[in-house]
């Protein structure tokens, strides 16, 4: 009985390390509803055009990026991240299937995995795809078009954010030195501490 007791935390909290994991892998559909709640938390969108059940480099992608845990905790912290599937054996709403259809022309997809970041207020800022290195290259990639959009055109940093050396503890798990170290001179640079 005594050793059952001793094993429930371990379970528990496993459980609820699990939990935050699929919390932060959540990837919205519905583009409408993305574009609102990157508006109002300030963050930038990661559109991801995918053929997920056919496109090989879109499944190695998948896999070797968007699937692993510092992508996952990056994003939830950071982007609003929008799958945009194109599936050629999955079934899909109509709806679904014709949003994501009036996107891939609207915004010129001519191939796939094509990722687009999009500002908070919705402009173009890149447009990019599969590249090899694994979550934290993918991160570091992503964050230089969002840094230098910043710069160029004064976006502040996401408002979900809050400040504060336990949350700069927290917040920074999964992301690459080098990311951390562009935010803390731009921090720098702004006057903030």
């Amino acid at each position: 009985m005594n050793k059952k007791l001793r094993i429930l935390p371990a379970v528990a909290l496993a459980v609820l390390s699990l939990v935050s994991i699929a919390a932060a892998e959540k990837w919205e559909t519905n583009f409408e509803k993305a574009r609102t709640k990157a508006k109002e938390s300030n963050r930038y969108m990661l559109l991801n055009f995918s053929g997920s059940d056919w496109c090989g480099w879109c499944i190695k992608l998948d896999k070797e990026v968007f699937s692993k845990k510092e992508f996952k905790e990056y994003a939830s912290e950071n982007l609003v991240i929008v799958e945009l599937d194109y599936p050629r054996k999955t079934p899909q709403k109509s709806s679904l299937k014709e949003q994501n259809e009036k996107l891939a022309k609207e915004y010129g997809i001519k191939g796939f995995p094509t990722v687009l970041i999009l500002s908070p207020s919705g402009e173009l800022v890149a447009k990019t795809g599969y590249q090899d290195g694994g979550p934290e290259k993918y991160v570091e990639h992503l964050q230089g078009f969002i840094n230098s959009h910043r710069r160029k055109n004064n976006v502040p940093a996401p408002t979900i954010v809050p400040s504060g050396p336990a949350h700069k503890r927290r917040s920074t798990r999964g992301v690459p030195a080098s990311v951390i170290r562009q935010w803390e001179q731009q921090a720098a640079e702004a006057g903030e501490d």
